[in-house]
């Protein structure tokens, strides 16, 4: 398999949203790495729009899921229920047990519900009572959410944030790409029906898959990737800066999804290797959502991409 065999994909998705070719790559590269991916930004930024066209293009169920406050997280797992011809429970699976799930706005839930991810993003597992049910071998959970500043948002707990592999951030269009928003949102208007997509199949996602994780990574970029995260729980010993602004760093997970997603990049790129340039492109969506900045930092309008780029200048590269 090659990039091209991605490109139908690729073509689908942007023909449904304007601009955003990074949010787009950050959707490939979770796709072919076996990971989740979080999507922050204001309402009204195509997320659901772009994360739905990416399930049109792909073989498999797709399911939305909208966050409420007074979701339960059973409305997630599923639950048993009695059959009284038989006189036994049954259980009913969830919205969880689909292949592709969008959790739209996922911080307007409370944390009790953001629980109810954990063991299905992390293991691809459900265990409810005595009994765990396996998920599909192609479990994706792509989650949309609101600026935690905005009203009725909570904050996700560290551990769900830990098992996105990546962060992407939707920002507002130029002047530009918003008058070609106008364009296809008139021709839509005129065409409400969407041509149908050849969907890319599941043994194809699967022998893309193996062709990045069989990408080589020197032993040296190995220590790259270590550095880099090792960097995030010491900042002190690179900069007086780093070392106040910084409170917890990312865990072992982090330095796997580097690896794994820098494969990716690379494999996208049409690179046989990964290169230092390449690990450096997915850092800031990888650690974007896994480092706690301490307050001195937030005062002083510090953002985590601030401190990432700043590691990246200060971390030698092999």
């Amino acid at each position: 398999m090659t990039p091209s065999d991605l490109k139908p994909v690729r073509d689908h998705i942007a023909s449904r949203i304007i601009g955003q070719a990074s949010f787009i790559d950050s959707m490939l590269i979770c796709l072919l790495s076996d990971g989740h991916l979080l999507v922050e930004g204001m309402p009204g930024l195509a997320k659901t729009t772009a994360v739905k066209a990416l399930a049109d293009a792909l073989e498999g169920d797709f399911h939305r899921i909208q966050f409420t406050p007074d979701l339960l997280p059973s409305d997630l797992i599923g639950t048993d229920i009695y059959r009284h011809e038989k006189g036994e429970f049954e259980f009913r699976p969830g919205p969880l047990f689909h292949n592709i799930l969008l959790a739209d706005e996922v911080n307007r839930a409370p944390a009790k519900v953001q629980s109810a991810l954990l063991e299905s993003m992390a293991e691809h597992q459900i265990t409810v009572g005595l009994k765990t049910y396996p998920l599909p071998k192609l479990f994706m959970v792509l989650a949309t959410q609101n600026p935690v500043e905005q009203e009725g948002t909570y904050h996700l707990p560290e551990a769900q944030l830990d098992r996105f592999l990546m962060q992407a951030v939707v920002t507002y269009p130029t002047r530009d790409e918003e008058l070609m928003i106008l364009e296809l949102d008139a021709r839509q208007q005129k065409e409400p029906e969407i041509a149908p997509v050849e969907r890319l199949s599941q043994a194809d996602l699967f022998a893309m898959r193996r062709d990045v994780a069989g990408l080589y990574l020197d032993p040296k970029l190995h220590s790259y990737i270590v550095d880099l995260v090792q960097a995030t729980r010491q900042p002190k010993l690179y900069d007086d800066d780093l070392g106040r602004w910084c409170r917890f760093g990312a865990s072992p997970r982090a330095s796997i999804a580097v690896a794994r997603c820098a494969r990716a990049r690379a494999w996208l790129d049409g690179d046989d290797f990964v290169a230092p340039h390449h690990i450096q492109a997915v850092v800031p969506e990888i650690l974007r959502h896994r480092l706690l900045l301490t307050f001195e930092a937030e005062a002083e309008g510090v953002t985590t991409d601030v401190f990432v780029n700043r590691l990246l200048t200060l971390v030698a590269i092999p």
